[in-house]
């Protein structure tokens, strides 16, 4: 029997087969879990439909994060398949790309501040909010995504970094919310992957160069390996967990100063 058996899961933020959401998704699936999914817009819903047929699921819905009713909409649509849910995985992040590149001052605006936390951070929140009456009362699990770049400053990260230490500090609120219900609040840390939306930071090749240098395990992770760690922290076996932020990254945060062959 899978460790997710008989739960059923909503992720939110399934792309192609390279996003994040994607691995954790086909890992939640291999424990059997029940999965839905949605899509932003209809320019990415054919991926995702061949993604739900991939995962023997026929549940996939629209929902654009920078909209309430979307969301609201979202789970009355939700409603007419499942009553309750175990599983909300929020894997969505979003600024501006004029954001992502060069000096954090000079190029941070404040319509791309606002933008870059709606969409990464308080959109969490939002889908927590509209997701409450489903989950109440299974001991269920909210998942979302993070990156180094919440601790540490990252060249051309720059204002997604400030969204990101806004979204572990969600994670902390809303466990410390929603914990009187039984409802567990976590966060995952991951390493460099090739993602589309990774495509946006410059000079992301370098960083994962870098990190295969200097990492602990001198690797970077895969998408098998963060899904594996969701599975985890959505499953009983993490039953008494929330509030946390796991780094999935070979040991890359633990690393202060590299050798000097890193730099030549």
């Amino acid at each position: 029997m899978g460790l997710l058996q008989n739960k059923r899961a909503l992720i939110i933020g399934v792309v192609n087969n390279y996003s994040i959401a994607y691995g954790i998704a086909k890992c939640m699936h291999r424990e059997g879990a029940e999965v839905a999914l949605t899509y932003q817009n209809e320019k990415v819903k054919g991926r995702v439909e061949k993604i739900a047929t991939e995962l023997s699921s026929k549940l996939i819905f629209p929902c654009d994060l920078a909209y309430d009713d979307q969301i609201n909409n979202l789970f009355n649509d939700l409603q007419n398949h499942w009553d309750k849910f175990d599983i909300l995985v929020h894997s969505a992040a979003f600024a501006p790309s004029d954001q992502l590149e060069g000096s954090y001052v000079k190029c941070v605006t404040r319509d791309g501040f606002k933008i870059a936390h709606d969409i990464s951070s308080y959109s969490f929140t939002a889908l927590a909010k509209a997701a409450y009456p489903m989950m109440i009362g299974r001991n269920a699990s909210l998942l979302t995504l993070s990156h180094l770049g919440a601790e540490k400053a990252l060249m051309n990260y720059n204002v997604m970094g400030l969204a990101k230490a806004s979204l572990e500090a969600n994670v902390r609120y809303m466990a410390n919310s929603m914990g009187q219900d039984g409802i567990r609040v976590n966060a995952i840390s991951a390493g460099a992957i090739r993602t589309l939306a990774a495509s946006g930071v410059k000079n992301f090749r370098r960083m994962l160069s870098y990190a295969e240098k200097v990492s602990s395990l001198h690797r970077n992770v895969t998408q098998e390996e963060v899904g594996n760690a969701a599975v985890f922290l959505c499953s009983d076996l993490a039953s008494g967990i929330t509030g946390e932020i796991l780094h999935v990254d070979a040991g890359l945060n633990t690393v202060c100063f590299p050798g000097i062959d890193v730099f030549v």
